[in-house]
């Protein structure tokens, strides 16, 4: 049996997400990284857990990420699900990644909704997960672990979320270069949409931006940002619904 870890964490608060989680199942869960371009096909036994985490993009499972997932191979395996939000709303993710889940023969048996710092508004949320998120996740992963446990015939639990989904949408903020770009080239190597040129670093496709921030949030010199403008829009208009602290969930 092979606890694994299939995560899309472009900025990092799936990732600390997941890790929170999985840490009790033991020291040898393996990563996944669904923002590798380079990922390959993957297939999984049927005694396996996998854990399966991803950040929700307007209240949906990125697409990127739901690309990836579908070359994952189950095979029985038996799934948790993880959708990651900014404190505004997690909506359809769950719903969906259900869906992709079991369509790639997962056996799904229980979710969990997180909170992390918001990837493009930082002020919301802002360094979450914390030591509450921390505890209320590990709490729901020894109930998790004591479930599979249990057995293998558990029937999944009741997930929310609507059929059909709430239509996909872009936050159309597209980070761009300033003038402190070096051209170090890091963002393009990193990009998980392959949106940044290695030639020109400096230029990104807006047709291939997923608006993860990826690229700023490692970028050595702070060099790419988004339209403050238009991040202050965003960020008025997201005010009222991410001012109440929004808590962890499990649903087993």
């Amino acid at each position: 049996m092979n606890c694994v870890q299939l995560v899309f964490s472009p900025t990092g608060g799936t990732m600390r997400t997941a890790s929170a989680i999985t840490g009790v199942w033991g020291p040898d869960v393996e990563t996944v990284d669904l923002t590798d371009p380079a990922l390959t096909a993957r297939a999984f036994r049927e005694e396996d857990l996998v854990l399966a985490a991803v950040p929700s993009y307007g209240g949906r499972v990125p697409g990127l990420a739901a690309q990836r997932l579908a070359e994952m191979q189950g095979n029985g395996a038996r799934c948790v699900l993880c959708c990651v939000y900014g404190n505004r709303a997690y909506e359809d993710t769950l719903a969906e990644l259900q869906d992709l889940a079991e369509r790639q023969g997962f056996r799904v048996f229980a979710a969990i909704a997180a909170v992390a710092e918001h990837s493009i508004l930082r002020q919301y949320a802002a360094g979450r997960p914390d030591a509450q998120d921390t505890e209320a996740l590990q709490r729901f992963s020894r109930a998790v672990w004591e479930k599979f446990r249990s057995g293998p015939a558990q029937a999944a639990p009741e997930i929310p979320g609507s059929r059909p989904y709430r239509k996909a949408g872009g936050s159309g903020l597209v980070p761009k270069a300033g003038k402190s770009c070096v051209q170090c080239g890091l963002c393009a190597a990193q990009c998980p949409a392959q949106a940044i040129s290695r030639e020109d670093p400096r230029t990104a496709d807006g047709k291939k931006c997923i608006s993860c921030m990826r690229c700023v949030t490692l970028c050595p010199h702070a060099a790419r940002k988004v339209n403050g403008a238009m991040a202050s829009a965003a960020a008025l208009a997201l005010k009222k619904a991410c001012s109440v602290r929004k808590e962890c969930e499990l649903f087993l």
